[in-house]
């Protein structure tokens, strides 16, 4: 009789015991698909995979899935539409984020729990070491020459590389042709095969045929140098200022949909962060030329709201009316 009353003491507390006792507080159980809305190869995939074995250092492992198109708007629909339990995640780039602040993607920060940011990125002109423009000074004398057919490729529309792209026009006083693709990656290799003449690019994505000598960055769209590229000069050394309307900044950050439990987004800030903040992910940001922070949860939040809203001021000075 002891026996029985005692396991049937155990199937009362099991009933009373509350969902986030069985389910959430050991999260995760199982592995997190985790959604990098770009093609393999390109920066953003890149620095998934470097933080995949640190990540399940800290119990988090994560299955990476590209799932391109529309400049990263089909994969982050599908982050958006997830389940809220934790184990879909995805990248969120400010690519996404400009078609968002311009009202062209089906998508709000609102619908997204932010985690943390992986990445900001300078960005770069580059051309095949096979071009005949060989600076900044001969290929915008090269637009000049041929108003509305050179070709700029860009990792897709309304975004920061389609703005820089334009800047470098207006730096010609020219029109161009944008040659948009579903990611950096498709990019290079067009340019490799001097299908496009220029390209706007992450150094991340481009530093191993840079170092091959296959593409020449030309300049830079920022400030100042960087240290990996003494001699590559910046836009605003030339004299073309390509922050007229205000600072943009390339960015890369991990989120999944809303309304996530606390308790789950807990332990992937921390997770997350903890993996950004290694050392051995910091030495790979540095080979490739990103810079890293520790910026995650509601400091995340509040900066891509404050990015979203320059995109968008940005964007309504660059773009056409429609």
């Amino acid at each position: 009789m002891q026996k029985v009353a005692a396991i049937a003491l155990a199937c009362v507390i099991s009933l009373f015991q509350t969902p986030a006792s069985h389910g959430q507080s050991s999260f995760p159980q199982r592995d997190i698909t985790f959604i990098v809305p770009w093609n393999a190869g390109g920066s953003n995939d890149v620095a998934a995979r470097a933080l995949d074995p640190i990540l399940r250092e800290h119990g988090i492992k994560i299955v990476i899935e590209n799932v391109v198109g529309a400049t990263g708007v089909i994969g982050m629909r599908r982050v958006a539409s997830a389940a809220p339990d934790g184990y879909t995640l995805g990248m969120g780039t400010s690519s996404t984020l400009a078609l968002m602040a311009q009202g062209k993607a089906p998508l709000t920060n609102a619908q997204f729990t932010h985690i943390a940011r992986v990445s900001t990125d300078p960005l770069m002109l580059l051309v095949s070491t096979k071009a005949e423009q060989k600076s900044l000074d001969d290929f915008i004398k090269y637009m000049k020459g041929n108003p509305d057919k050179v070709t700029i490729g860009t990792p897709g529309n309304y975004n920061l590389n389609h703005i820089f792209a334009l800047m470098t026009a207006r730096a010609a006083g020219v029109n161009f042709v944008n040659v948009p693709y579903t990611g950096g990656s498709k990019v290079v290799a067009d340019l490799l095969g001097q299908h496009v003449d220029s390209g706007v690019l992450k150094p991340s994505e481009t530093l191993g045929q840079i170092q091959e000598g296959l593409l020449k960055p030309i300049g830079i769209f920022a400030n100042e140098r960087l240290e990996m590229f003494p001699d590559v000069p910046t836009f605003k050394e030339k004299g073309y200022d390509v922050f007229p309307y205000g600072p943009v900044v390339q960015m890369a950050y991990v989120v999944g949909p809303a309304n996530l439990p606390d308790d789950v987004r807990t332990k992937l800030i921390t997770a997350f962060r903890a993996a950004i903040q290694d050392p051995r992910f910091k030495e790979f940001a540095k080979k490739n030329v990103f810079l890293v922070d520790d910026l995650t949860g509601d400091a995340l939040t509040k900066e891509v709201d404050n990015v979203a809203a320059t995109f968008g001021t940005v964007a309504s000075q660059v773009f056409p009316k429609e």
